[in-house]
Formats: C-alpha cells, sequence, structure tokens
C-alpha cells in the first residue's frame, strides 16, 4: 500500500475553501486521465462551493468530448486566483496559464518531481493516475462527489494504468475503483465503450503504423508519420497517441516510439513507451518527461528529432545489454 500524510489532503482541501477563484490546468496534449482529473475536480468543488468561480481549461481534444466541457474564463477578471495544476510536472508543459496571475498553486501530480513546487505540493509516482489521487482527495475531505465525477474519475485511472496492466497499479488503485463502483453503482463495462470504441479508420491507421514501423536489433521500434498520412486515413492528428499502448506485448519490443508533425503549431509530438528501458530521462532534454516507461516530448527541429532517437536507441541497446548478461 501507498503510504501518504492525510494531512495532504486536508492542506488542499484549507486552501481549496480559501479561494474564490479557482483556476485548474493540467498537461498540452491531454490524456483521459489529465482531462477527467480536472473536470471531475471542478465539478466536486463548484458542488461543494456553488458560490466559487471554478475553471477547467487548456485545448479540448474531440477524441475526448465524453469526459465534459473545458472553460474559456476571462482572466482579466480573476484579481486572486488559486492554481490547480494537474498531471504535469514542469511548467513549460501547461496549458493556458501564460496570462493568468495567480496568487498560490496546489499541484498533484503522478509525474517525478521537476520545477513545479505547489504552496501545497501532493506529488507522488506510486499512483497509477491523478484521478486515483484526486478520488483518494475526494474521499478524504468534505468534497463532494457524485455519479458522473464518479465515473470520469474511475475512466482517467482506467485509462492510465491501461485497464490496470502498469507495473504503477497496487492494491490502492484496486480499492479506490472498487469504491467508486460500488458507492455509485458504475455501469463500468458500458463506461469502457467510450475509451476503446474506435473507427475502421483507426484500425487501418493502426495496421499502417504495424507494417512501417522500423525496428531495430535492439528491440527499438520507431515511425514518423507525415500529416498526409493522417489525411489520408482520416484520423485525428492525437490518434497515434491514442494507439501506442497497444504495442505493449510485442516481443520484438522494448522500446518504441510515434512521432508526428503538428504543422499548426510547427512542432514534432513525440510519444515514447517502454518495457524496460528508463525513457523518462531521455525526454526531459527534449522540452518533455513523464514516467520512467510513459513519456513525450514536443520538438521544434527535425535534427532534434534525430538527436533523440538516437538517444532512444542507445538506451534500448544498453537494456538489452544488461538483459543478456
Amino acid at each position: 500500500m501507498i503510504k501518504i500524510n492525510k494531512d495532504i489532503y486536508k492542506k488542499i482541501f484549507r486552501l481549496i475553501k480559501k479561494y474564490d477563484e479557482i483556476v485548474i490546468a493540467r498537461h498540452i496534449g491531454p490524456d483521459p486521465d489529465a482531462i477527467a482529473s480536472q473536470i471531475a475536480f471542478r465539478d466536486s468543488i463548484k458542488n461543494t462551493f456553488p458560490n466559487k468561480r471554478v475553471y477547467a481549461i487548456g485545448a479540448g481534444v474531440s477524441k475526448f468530448k465524453y469526459l465534459g466541457f473545458l472553460d474559456k474564463p476571462d482572466f482579466n477578471s480573476l484579481t486572486n486566483a488559486l492554481l490547480i495544476v494537474l498531471d504535469v510536472p514542469n511548467f513549460y508543459r501547461v496549458d493556458g496559464i501564460d496570462d493568468l496571475d495567480y496568487k498560490e498553486i496546489i499541484k498533484i501530480d503522478h509525474h517525478p518531481k521537476e520545477d513545479i513546487v505547489g504552496t501545497v505540493d501532493f506529488t507522488s509516482d506510486e499512483f497509477s493516475s491523478t484521478c486515483e489521487m484526486v478520488a483518494n482527495i475526494l474521499y478524504e475531505t468534505k468534497l463532494m462527489i457524485d455519479k458522473d465525477i464518479a465515473e470520469k474519475l474511475f475512466l482517467g485511472i482506467v485509462s492510465d494504468s491501461e485497464r490496470f496492466l502498469f507495473k504503477n497499479t497496487t492494491v490502492g488503485t484496486f480499492e479506490i475503483c472498487a469504491k467508486l463502483i460500488k458507492d455509485y453503482k458504475l455501469d463500468f463495462v458500458s463506461l469502457y465503450d467510450n475509451l476503446y470504441q474506435k473507427s475502421f479508420n483507426e484500425c487501418k491507421f493502426e495496421a499502417y503504423i504495424i507494417n512501417n514501423l522500423k525496428v531495430s536489433e535492439n528491440k527499438f521500434g520507431y515511425i514518423i508519420i507525415d500529416n498526409k498520412i493522417i489525411e489520408e486515413y482520416k484520423v485525428d492528428i492525437s490518434t497515434p497517441s491514442v494507439l501506442i499502448n497497444n504495442f505493449n506485448f510485442i516481443d520484438e519490443l522494448n522500446l518504441w516510439c510515434f512521432i508526428t508533425y503538428d504543422e499548426r503549431n510547427e512542432i514534432y509530438k513525440v510519444n515514447i513507451r517502454s518495457r524496460g528501458p528508463i525513457i523518462n530521462e531521455v525526454a526531459s532534454k527534449y522540452n518533455g518527461g513523464g514516467h520512467k516507461y510513459a513519456s513525450g516530448a514536443r520538438i521544434s527541429k527535425k535534427e532534434d528529432v534525430n538527436h533523440l532517437l538516437k538517444d532512444l536507441e542507445n538506451v534500448a541497446e544498453e537494456y538489452l545489454a544488461k538483459e543478456e548478461e
């Protein structure tokens, strides 16, 4: 079991109670855990304190619209705001806070610590997901939960633990999920449809990745996906990041990487996964970061993409050499 000093929950609640203006942010390029945790947390705070102005901000992803809506507040109207930062350890990856004047920070994150340090800081990479952390906060304080909030938290946990397959799944993960299911009578089988329903185009696109993935003798696989391919298969630009976990049980891969180019923002989006090699240290060199076995990066120059691939190849080679000793 994860050992947590429960005073942290009281401190989070007291700071939320102190502020009437609250902005909840998370990382750019969000996944279900990031969006679900911020929307669930926002709704819980608003239900508990109806007079507070609480906003969940950041760019939305059409594929995850089933998780709820995001807000677009006028930051000029916020004069005494509390910033709650979820699921991101570094400021340069926080989405949408550039013009926000905030007074204090609550940080809740299951990634290794980096430069964001909250006035109240709940950081632990022992949890499966930020949604698991938020669920614990709600259960340990007077913040309210209803069925809709419970569903969002459950989906975030399932998604970020990859259906409880990842190594950061604990007894506590199962216990909090069981509690959400029992207390709010969740139809979790139906909820899975939102996470795992996919179009035939996505299936064909996944087959394209399989057929074009370059795999080295060090069990490192990568693909750079051109925008024309995204358009040809009629999938969303976020689809590669959704599909990448599907490659977790391929014998010939210990480490794999999907790269897409965002033409509008002129940046390469990199998703990296591993079944053993430590990858977050490499990702952090390229405006990224994350977990030991699941990380991402944002790169502006093509030559840096090549450097990243070389670094990942080296990590894969070193890991394989140790395995074979």
